[in-house]
């Protein structure tokens, strides 16, 4: 007989991810997470390993990468947490910065999945194109959770997002152009 941990814990995890992939597939909004700062500590720790995850993954990418991504999402979410604020929805604050770096992460190991699966199949090129089309899903998950976070309609939450990509792109690449 195999042994299994102990459930108490796993328990309590899975309506979290669970959750956040019902967010990810547009189905829910930041408010279904519960508003908990140790919950957006446990989230923050979730993003990081999976940036790491898919620092590994990709040998072109070193540690500046990493944090120039980190430094770049960041920014992403300073300004998602600023719009929140300024619309005066400040209570939702948590909800919607675990809710954009939980489904970041989720859509991070989604990206490594598929790389790692489909990689010895169908070759380099086509690998990384559907990888990048998944981490590109992001931004409508992102417009989504500001939409709902701000009380706007959905297509205002993906201009948002969009904006907030295009930031992020402009800082990830002049910050790594630097000599």
């Amino acid at each position: 007989m195999i042994a299994l941990p102990s459930q108490g814990r796993c328990k309590d995890v899975l309506p979290l991810i669970k959750t956040l992939f019902e967010i990810v597939l547009l189905r829910k909004g930041p408010d279904a997470i519960p508003r908990s700062g140790i919950l957006v500590v446990l989230i923050v720790g979730l993003w990081l390993l999976s940036s790491l995850a898919a620092l590994a993954l990709i040998n072109r990418f070193d540690e500046s990468d990493f944090f120039l991504g980190l430094f770049s999402g960041m920014i992403g979410v300073l300004c998602y947490a600023a719009l929140v604020v300024i619309s005066g929805h400040t209570a939702r604050l948590l909800q919607t910065i675990a809710a954009i770096l939980g489904c970041g992460a989720l859509i991070s190991f989604a990206f490594v999945a598929e790389y790692v699966l489909f990689l010895p199949f169908l070759g380099e090129v086509p690998t990384g194109l559907i990888a990048n089309l998944i981490l590109l899903w992001s931004v409508p998950v992102e417009g989504h959770i500001i939409a709902r976070a701000i009380e706007r309609h959905w297509y205002i939450g993906i201009l948002i997002a969009i904006g907030v990509f295009v930031l992020q792109y402009v800082v990830y690449s002049v910050v790594s152009s630097t000599p």
